[in-house]
């Protein structure tokens, strides 16, 4: 730190100012820093503290969580417990991890989004999620859907179709410390029957009709969340398998990228 010096200054002053500079110097040796490593923010505060709880981000996450997810009804615990345990900004490109708490989903490349934070806490509430279920979810994506679900079931099978994308959701969940977490490189649209059947399946991309195979591979009980519907006009559903049938409700007009096949064919 620079030395100040003044030649004729009042004794109190002096004293004042030796006051004022200690604390600033002491702040600055004590302040938090941020360090980057290839995706991955490793928090320094100071010489020997490393919480997490000091990170800058952790104030905006949980504004985030208070002004947008339970001011708008969410009120499971699960699902308020998974989201103040993962961190968004781990799973959005570097050069927008400023906007990661934003109420609005964010771009990741390839054409494809992270899902609005309250969306991904309605759909996490709407499934009713135990610590014991096989979830399976279609759109890995940023991998962050998928590490809010793994905080609360036992494992999560996901598919993604874009394989940049799967490749480095795989690695920041792996970074993140999720070993509960499958992801494979492939068409949605199929499921993943050798682990079937699910109790519950979550869609994250929008074909025009419920694809048949997710519907036999929701175990019986189970619950599917999934929006349906033209890139413009889509509906998020919730099904529930009761005695073989699907019972049907309709909950909030969205906007999801269109489900696609391995040649970029929408369903």
């Amino acid at each position: 730190m620079q030395k100040l010096t003044r030649k004729s200054i009042l004794p109190g002053l002096t004293a004042l100012l030796a006051a004022i500079f200690a604390v600033a110097a002491f702040s600055a040796g004590h302040g938090i820093g941020v360090a980057q490593a290839g995706q991955t923010i490793t928090l320094i505060a100071g010489a020997d503290n490393n919480d997490e709880s000091e990170s800058p981000f952790q104030g905006r996450k949980m504004k985030m969580i208070e002004e947008q997810i339970v001011a708008r009804g969410i009120d499971d615990p699960k699902t308020l417990s998974a989201l103040k345990k993962v961190d968004r900004h781990r799973f959005v490109p570097e050069h927008l991890r400023h906007m990661a708490y934003e109420d609005r989903p964010l771009p990741i490349g390839e054409g494809q989004t992270i899902s609005q934070p309250y969306i991904v806490a309605f759909m996490t509430q709407a499934l009713d999620l135990k610590e014991t279920d096989r979830v399976l979810e279609i759109g890995t994506g940023s991998g962050y859907q998928a590490a809010v679900l793994a905080e609360i079931v036992a494992h999560v099978y996901t598919i993604e179709i874009i394989e940049s994308l799967g490749l480095r959701a795989k690695e920041a969940l792996g970074k993140a410390g999720y070993t509960n977490i499958d992801v494979k490189i492939g068409d949605g649209f199929k499921g993943w029957p050798e682990h079937a059947p699910f109790d519950a399946i979550m869609v994250t991309a929008a074909p025009t009709d419920i694809p048949a195979p997710l519907k036999a591979q929701l175990a019986e009980g189970g619950t599917m969340i999934i929006p349906v519907g033209q890139a413009w006009e889509q509906e998020l559903i919730v099904l529930e398998k009761i005695d073989g049938q699907l019972l049907e409700k309709k909950t909030l007009p969205v906007r999801f990228v269109p489900m696609v096949d391995e040649k970029g064919e929408t369903y």
